[in-house]
Order: C-alpha cells, then structure tokens, then sequence
C-alpha cells in the first residue's frame, strides 16, 4: 500500500496533480523519483532515523521527496514557508536535518539561511538554483529508479505553530515496518470516509501542515489521486471541484467561512455534486457556519478533532453533529477523559481540560520538560484544549485553555464570541481575547477584519456590540472592538491570537489568560 504498489499496477495513473498548472505526476514518476531520492539520500550517508527538512511552497517536487524520506526510514520535517530565515533555522537544527532542500520560489528567504544552518552537511533546491544550493533534480537524475536494498518506513516530524515561545517538534518512535505496510492512518481514513482508488482529493491547504501532509500521503497509499491547489482561493477551490470532479476533499472552518460569503451567483455557478466526503478539522467550526455547509453541500461534512501529535482522535458525521451540534463527536482514538484543574475527573457537561488515554505515544523533541507537562499523573495526554462530553459522550471544545479569560473570576472562553461575531454579513473574520482591566483583570476585547474596511469605525463598532450582546450575555460580548485590514492567520486557517492580544498587555510580567 504505497507508490510502488501502484505503480506496478497502472504507472500511467495520476498519483497528484497541480490544479493550477495542471502539472501530473503518475505513479510510475512518482515510484521512480522517490527511490531516486532515496537513493541520493543513502549515497550521502544518511541512515534510517536521521533527519531532513523542508522548506518549500506547494510545488510537485514536495510529496516526491516525502516519499523518498519515507521509504528511506529517515525523519521528514516539513517547515511552514512562511517563516522567516531565523525561524526556520531554529527548527532545522532543533530536527537535526543533516539535508535541507529548499524551493526556487524561496529563494530570498534560502539566500539568508546560507550563513545559518550550521550542521547541514548538504543544501539542495528544486525548480532552479541560486548559489549555495545544488539542484535536486539534477542531483537525483542519474541515480536507480528501483527501491533502496534497505527500505524501512519513516515518519514526519512535525513541528507544533509556536503561537508561544518555540514550536516544538513532535517526534514519533519509527517502528521498523517495511513502506508497504497498511498504516493506522490509512485504515482509519478507509473506514471513515471511504479512501481507494477511484477517489479524487481536492487539497486546499499547505502541504507542510500535518493535515494536509498526512492525508496526501495517504491517498497515495490508498492509490488515488490527489489535486493540490498552490493557494487557497474561495472561487478557485469551488471551480476545481467541479474541473477535476472532486470526490474527498479536506478543509479549515475560516475556507468555509470564505466560500459562504462569496456572491449567491458565485457560489451556485459551480457543481459540487461529485464531493462524497468533505472533511474539516484544525480548528473549531461555528454552528451557524457548519449548518449552512450541510445545507449547500449536503450531508457530506466530516469532522474530526486531533492534534499533529497524534494522542487522540475524536470524529463525527453530518448525522450524527445535526442532533448534536456543536460537537467534534466520540472518540474513536484513545479514551476520553475532562479534569479540572486539581487533576479530578468531571461529571458530563463540565468543561475542563481534555485528556487522552491510551492514545498514540509522542515527545516534544528537546523539551522533555514540556513532554511531561502534556501529561498527567496518569500517564494521560492533553493539547491543553478545554471542553466537555455530554450524557451520550460526545465532545465539545470550548477553548485553547491559554485563551481562557478571567474577568472578575468568571472564566469567559472566546471562542463563542467568536462564533457569534463571524456569522455578522460584515465581519470577514475575527479574534476575541482578554485585555487588561484594572478592576476585573481582564475584559473581553475583540479585534476585527471587516468585509469591507471603508466601513470601519466607531458605527461599525457600536452595531457588532449590539449584534453579540443580542445573541450573548452581555459579559461574554467585547467592550470595544479594534479594526485590521487583515488578520494574522497561518494558510492552514489557524489564527495567531498572541500575535494580536500581546498589543494590548505590553510588557505586563502576568497575563491572567
């Protein structure tokens, strides 16, 4: 169950295409130029369980490479492309890459990594070369298209967003298995939303993001093929669901947001009817935003709630989230457990941290303090959400807890705020966090992109307070609202809260948040 398999059977088969470009590797390209890689990878001395990284756009050289590493048993970390040079070399030695392959498209951010990066035997760049960076394609050219004699699986290494202090890297123990073998992953994907051959995966998203990486994998490994679009755009993804007949497809609650608040004409132009499974994760989606999905889209929202570092998995159908809605749903992963913040077990209905039992193994790499913070006495795991099961065992986030707000000892959790404010027809998106009061601790401050920005100002401001404070207690709803062309968000849709809220608390020692 990976590219060789495939490629034995039908070579000429699109393993992924580029929507934009139309560019197709087969199966046969993509079998070829991963043991190529793989090959390139052994003639440099690297051994099962060493380390790459990644720094590159969406381009057709990426999931090539990630295969190479997989099937080479070596360590993949895929690093965000929107870092900066110093960002990304942090993670590159904290992996311990001994290779570095950038794109050509990151050239400007690569020139400045060259007097960085100081225990990479081996820099190589894919569509072009500057100086200092030796052509990948080049490199592998003349190396066997047949597999490595000592082919072993490996793994990503993923490294968390970093909203606080460093991001961490989230490493897995690699367990030997030959690359052919059926995955966990894979098996959860064909039982829940019915991965094989015939399907067709529309990717929105970056594919350094572990949701985006991991599901292209494995629809490799189930032998589909996948579309991977080169940027998000609301219109373009629509139109490539209906160019490419789009069966899955996988997406954030903020691209939903989009394509709802795209025209009424815009939205009906386009046939949607080929998708049978169209899966969300990644972050919270708003009731009113999902119940207006299902009604464009039908019946065929997935949703699941999980972290990169792979502790636990909870998922829900369409069906099942209609009669409870609101939820992420069971687990189908791990055992769930919510404590309160003495380590006690609570009752359905009370929110609390969530923690798994039983679920996938990790460690944050180099920070053995933070692993054991993420667990408890127990030996549970957290991501450090909030939220709570009801009667029947579904659950409900409520929060990042670092994003809990206390106001005069109340504990306020934003993102319902939140949800209320985005479905307001003026509100393009939205982020609501605790600022300073000097009488409660905290208030509740929102901070908004307007649809449209000419309108914002003190009217605007004045009417969204209304807004919340006519569907919200009135503790719950923002004292002032600030206005931004655009909101800090990751491509993958998460939002960078902290990068926001540390405006308004300065140089402050504490943040009661």
């Amino acid at each position: 169950m990976y590219p060789g398999t495939y490629a034995a059977k039908n070579p000429d088969k699109p393993a992924f295409i580029m929507a934009e470009s139309g560019e197709t590797v087969t199966y046969g390209e993509l079998n070829a130029r991963s043991n190529q890689g793989a090959h390139l990878f052994r003639e440099l001395g690297l051994k099962p369980g060493d380390s790459i990284a990644i720094f590159m756009e969406n381009t057709p050289r990426y999931l090539e490479i990630c295969w190479a590493a997989q099937r080479s048993g070596l360590y993949y970390t895929c690093i965000s492309s929107r870092l900066t040079a110093s960002e990304a070399d942090y993670i590159i030695g904290d992996c311990e890459a001994k290779i570095v392959l950038v794109s050509k498209g990151k050239a400007d951010v690569a020139e400045e990594l060259l007097a960085l990066m100081p225990n990479v035997k081996q820099r190589f760049m894919v569509d072009g070369t500057i100086a200092g960076y030796a052509s990948y394609e080049d490199a592998i050219a003349d190396k066997p298209t047949d597999n490595i004699a000592d082919e072993v699986n490996g793994a990503d290494m993923l490294y968390s967003s970093g909203t606080t202090g460093r991001p961490k890297g989230i490493r897995v123990a690699l367990d030997g298995s030959p690359p052919d073998a059926t995955s966990n992953l894979l098996m959860l994907v064909q039982a829940l939303y019915g991965f094989n051959e015939e399907m067709i995966y529309l990717s929105p998203a970056p594919l350094y993001h572990s949701a985006p990486l991991r599901y292209n994998m494995a629809v490799l490994r189930a032998g589909g093929t996948s579309v991977i679009m080169e940027h998000f755009d609301a219109e373009r993804a629509l139109e490539f669901i209906e160019k490419y007949k789009a069966t899955h497809s996988q997406w954030v609650p903020t691209m939903f947001v989009r394509m709802l608040k795209l025209p009424k004409e815009v939205r009906e132009k386009y046939d949607v009817s080929s998708l049978k499974v169209a899966i969300h994760a990644a972050a919270p989606c708003p009731v009113k935003v999902k119940e207006e999905m299902i009604e464009w889209w039908g019946k065929v929202i997935y949703e699941y709630y999980a972290g990169t570092e792979g502790n636990g998995f909870c998922a829900i159908n369409s069906e099942e989230w209609l009669t409870h809605r609101g939820s992420v749903g069971k687990p189908l992963l791990g055992e769930l457990h919510i404590l309160d913040e003495d380590g006690q077990e609570l009752p359905a209905g009370e929110a609390g941290t969530i923690f798994f039992a039983g679920g996938g193994e990790f460690e944050y790499h180099n920070d053995p303090k933070k692993t054991e913070e993420s667990r408890n006495a127990k030996g549970w795991s957290t991501l450090g959400d909030v939220g709570y099961v009801d009667e029947e065992g579904y659950l409900y986030l409520t929060d990042r807890k670092a994003f809990m707000i206390i106001s005069g000892g109340v504990n306020i959790y934003p993102q319902e705020t939140e949800d209320t404010l985005i479905t307001h027809p003026k509100v393009a998106d939205v982020a609501v966090f605790g600022v300073p009061n000097e009488d409660f601790g905290e208030e509740v401050k929102a901070v908004v992109q307007p649809a449209n920005m000419d309108e914002a100002g003190p009217a605007l401001e004045e009417e969204l307070i209304a807004f919340c404070r006519e569907h919200l207690a009135h503790l719950k709803c923002p004292r002032s609202i600030d206005f931004e062309p655009e909101l800090p968000r990751h491509p993958t849709g998460k939002l960078y809260k902290r990068l926001l809220r540390d405006r308004y608390w300065g140089n402050k020692d504490s943040k009661i948040v």
